[in-house]
């Protein structure tokens, strides 16, 4: 008698990996992941409180750095070039990095410049920087009526927190 062998009679083993449940669970990750995405921004308008801090003393012989409504500078009194602001100031602190620059601005000067003279006094290696404003004022009222300036004080990490200068 002559027994003819089928490949089909011994059965074998599925060497491959089942990939179709892992596939499942990567789906719904996905699916899971696009709907709480955009759920993560925020995109609230806030009005910030204003601080209710001391008003911090003035120094004997504060350094203010004035931006002006053409984008020009002024260290104290004098006019300056955003070239040699730098050595203005290393002149005007007498090479203390540690003191505390009083930046001013026009109110038509935009973030963007305002930005770059920040910027240039973190490259100079002044981190201590107050942004001043009027205090006590409204919206629409003359530039000189008000009686004290306030100072918003930033450092290098980008934290910030107002006090008012007499």
């Amino acid at each position: 008698m002559i027994r003819i062998r089928h490949t089909d009679e011994n059965p074998h083993e599925a060497s491959e990996i089942n990939v179709t449940p892992f596939i499942d669970v990567m789906l719904v990750l996905l699916v899971i992941f696009m709907v709480t995405a955009p759920l993560t921004t925020v995109n609230v308008p806030v009005d910030l409180p204003s601080s209710t801090e001391k008003p911090t003393p003035r120094p004997d012989d504060p350094v203010f750095l004035t931006v002006k409504a053409d984008h020009g500078l002024a260290l104290g009194e004098e006019d300056i070039s955003t070239d040699t602001l730098p050595s203005a100031l290393e002149t005007a602190t007498k090479g203390n990095k540690d003191e505390r620059i009083f930046l001013r601005a026009d109110r038509s000067v935009d973030y963007g410049t305002l930005m770059g003279v920040m910027d240039k006094l973190r490259s100079s290696g002044y981190l201590k920087v107050a942004l001043v404003n009027l205090q006590g004022q409204e919206e629409g009222s003359e530039a000189g009526t008000a009686p004290a300036a306030n100072v918003g004080e930033t450092s290098s990490a980008g934290s910030s927190r107002s006090s008012a200068v007499p």
